[in-house]
C-alpha cells in the first residue's frame, strides 16, 4: 500500500467517493490473499515458538549448556521470538486491514524499528555464530582465548547495540500519510484530509530512502551471506581434512552438509525480503505489471522471512547431538542420559 502514497489526487477525480479514493489509490482495504498468507503464518508461528522457547529453555535450564555458542543460539532465539510474537501479528492485522493505521505517528515508529531491529540482529547474530565457529574448529588453539562466554556475552551485546542503532535510519524515514480530497467552492480551493486513508510509510525524500535500503541489503545481507559462505567452506574443508562427522545413523548428517544447508537457508530466507525492499527502492515509475510482480514479492518476502526464524532452531540443534537429547528430556519429562563429549556441541564445541 505504501507505493500509492507518492500519488496525488487530482480533480479528474471529482466523481469518486470517499471509498472510491480509497480503493483507487491505497488498494482493497484487505488483501485477497489473507487467508492462505495468515494459515501459512499460523504453522509457521506454532512451529517457530515452539522452537524458540524450547530452546532458550534448554540453554536457560542446564549449566552444562552454558557455552558460547549456546550463547548465540540464545541471543538468535530471542531475536526470532521477537519477529514471530511481536512482527507476525502487526503484519497480519495490516494484511487484515491495510488502512487506516490506527497506531498514530509512535506506532508507525515502533513498527518499523522493530522489524529492522530483529532483523538485523537476527542476520548479526547468524554472522557472529559462523565466526566463533570458523574460529572453534580451524584455529582450535585460539579458540581457548577467543571462543570465550565473556566473549560472547560482549558480541552479543555489540550485535544489538549495533542493530538497534543501524535500525535509526530507517525508522526515522517513515510517519503518518493520508490522502487529500481537492474541491473547488465558493470559498476557494478547499483541501480535506481523509482520516481512514492514514498509512505508516515513506514521509521522507525517496532519495534517502532509497540509499538506505541499499546500503542496509550490501551490509547487512551481501556481507554476511559471503562471509558465511567462506566460513562454511572453510569449516566443511577443515572437518574434511581431519574426517570429523557426526555418528553415521539414518537420521543424521554430516557436518559439512549441514554447513552448506545453513548457507542456503540463510540465502533463500533473506533473499526475498531484500528483493522486496530493493524493488520499491529501485522502481520509480510504477506499471500495473510492476504492482502485481510486487504485491507476490512482498508476500513471498514475508512467508520466508518469518520462515527463517522458524527453522534457525531446527537447523542449528540438528547440529548438536547434546541440543537434541536437552530437547527430548524437556519435551518427554525423563531424566537425561550422558551423551559422548566427543560430538557433543555444534562444531567440535
Amino acid at each position: 500500500s505504501s507505493i500509492k502514497a507518492s500519488i496525488h489526487i487530482g480533480m479528474d477525480d471529482s466523481c469518486l467517493t470517499e471509498e472510491g479514493y480509497l480503493e483507487k489509490y491505497l488498494g482493497p482495504r484487505r488483501s485477497s490473499v489473507f487467508l492462505p498468507v495468515c494459515l501459512s503464518y499460523l504453522l509457521i508461528f506454532l512451529v517457530g515458538v515452539m522452537g524458540n522457547v524450547l530452546t532458550c529453555t534448554v540453554i536457560a535450564r542446564n549449566k552444562v549448556m552454558w557455552t558460547p555458542t549456546n550463547y548465540y543460539l540464545f541471543s538468535l532465539a530471542v531475536s526470532d521470538l521477537l519477529v514471530l510474537m511481536l512482527g507476525m501479528p502487526l503484519e497480519l492485522y495490516e494484511l487484515w486491514q491495510n488502512y487506516p493505521f490506527l497506531l498514530g505517528k509512535g506506532g508507525c515508529y515502533f513498527k518499523t524499528f522493530l522489524f529492522e531491529m530483529v532483523c538485523l540482529a537476527s542476520i548479526l547474530n547468524v554472522t557472529a555464530l559462523s565466526i566463533e565457529r570458523y574460529i572453534a574448529v580451524v584455529h582450535p588453539l585460539r579458540a581457548k582465548y577467543v571462543v570465550t562466554r565473556t566473549h560472547a556475552k560482549r558480541v552479543i551485546l555489540t550485535v544489538w547495540s549495533m542493530s538497534v542503532l543501524c535500525a535509526v535510519p530507517n525508522t526515522s524515514l517513515h510517519g503518518i500519510f493520508t490522502l487529500h480530497i481537492h474541491s473547488a467552492g465558493p470559498a476557494g480551493d478547499v483541501n480535506l484530509e481523509i482520516p481512514d486513508s492514514a498509512i505508516c510509510t515513506v514521509v521522507k525524500p525517496r532519495w534517502m530512502y532509497n540509499l538506505t535500503i541499499q546500503v542496509t541489503t550490501f551490509v547487512f545481507f551481501i556481507l554476511p551471506m559471503i562471509t558465511i559462505s567462506v566460513l562454511y567452506m572453510l569449516i566443511g574443508l577443515q572437518l574434511k581434512r581431519e574426517k570429523i562427522s557426526l555418528p553415521h545413523t539414518s537420521n543424521t548428517l554430516s557436518l559439512p552438509f549441514l554447513s552448506v544447508v545453513l548457507v542456503v537457508v540463510f540465502g533463500i530466507c533473506w533473499a526475498p525480503f531484500h528483493t522486496d525492499r530493493l524493488m520499491w527502492s529501485f522502481i520509480s515509475d510504477w506499471t500495473d505489471s510492476h504492482h502485481k510482480i510486487f504485491e507476490y514479492v512482498h508476500i513471498i518476502s514475508g512467508v520466508f522471512f518469518y520462515l527463517s526464524s522458524a527453522v534457525n532452531p531446527i537447523l542449528y540443534n540438528l547440529m548438536s547431538t547434546r541440543f537434541r537429547e536437552m530437547f527430548k528430556e524437556v519435551m518427554c519429562h525423563r531424566s537425561l542420559k550422558p551423551v559422548s563429549d566427543k560430538f557433543h556441541s555444534t562444531l567440535k564445541e
